[in-house]
């Protein structure tokens, strides 16, 4: 051995031994795990030099952008139909004149827009916007403004068109009304939405007893409220959660 070789402090001993040892010859002290390898270098073996691994690059999934925004949507939709049903209380006029959908259905398909926005019961309204509250401002603050209006939109009008045509079909004479199925889409998409965000992570969790109640009392609401229809309620809560599914899936694949 050369004695630049001897350039390994034993720290048990303090004696002076080759880098290529694991053991001190002296004191038999563990010096490292296991021994250099060694190349040879201008007719002489010498430590090879540690190669530096370049890092490997893995994409992260982007996660799912929070806005920081208020829910406009969501205060749009609460507060027009409240300002619709004072306007409504005071001037006395039937709900058929603030937009009601009356069956059988002529030739007045607006009324699939507005009715999901019409109320004669301040009750309704408030079920429905505690709904809206909880978890259409949620759908908001993962899809944005726009997105989340034209949901809710969709949920409202498809509900009341799909009570229309059922009520047309069975001959009666009725009046529906009311964001039912608006809420019930809400919850729904809410769902699909959270469900895919915790889906594999242990901490993420979500209280599935408040969804199922919520859902419940929004399709219950038909018992209490004549002009509230079950099949607005449930049309629209099948659209939200279609809705919300689509939307993690598209975000999945990104």
């Amino acid at each position: 051995m050369s004695e630049t070789e001897l350039s390994v402090i034993c720290k048990n001993c303090g004696s002076e031994v080759s880098p290529y040892v694991t053991e001190c010859p002296y004191c038999g002290a563990r010096l490292r795990k296991r021994a250099p390898k060694l190349e040879r270098r201008d007719g002489a073996l010498e430590a090879q030099r540690p190669r530096r691994r370049r890092p490997r690059l893995i994409p992260r999934r982007r996660p799912r952008a929070i806005s920081a925004d208020r829910p406009y949507a969501t205060l749009a939709v609460i507060l027009g139909s409240a300002i619709l049903l004072i306007v409504q209380k005071a001037s006395g006029d039937p709900i058929a004149t603030f937009g009601g959908l009356i069956t059988p259905v002529e030739g007045d398909w607006w009324r699939y827009l507005t009715a999901p926005f019409a109320y004669v019961d301040v009750g309704y309204l408030f079920v429905v916007a505690v709904g809206l509250a909880i978890f259409a401002t949620g759908v908001e603050r993962r899809l944005g403004t726009g997105p989340t209006a034209v949901l809710l939109l969709a949920c409202g009008s498809l509900g009341m068109l799909a009570a229309g045509g059922v009520a047309n079909a069975q001959g009666e004479i009725t009046v529906i009304a009311g964001g039912n199925g608006m809420a019930l889409g809400a919850v729904a998409a809410w769902f699909a939405l959270r469900r895919a965000e915790a889906h594999g992570a242990i901490d993420e969790e979500y209280d599935l007893v408040g969804v199922i109640v919520a859902a419940v009392v929004l399709i219950a609401l038909p018992l209490f409220v004549p002009i509230a229809d079950v099949f607005a309620c449930l049309v629209g809560g099948a659209v939200g959660g279609l809705a919300g599914l689509l939307s993690s899936v598209l975000h999945s694949s990104e």
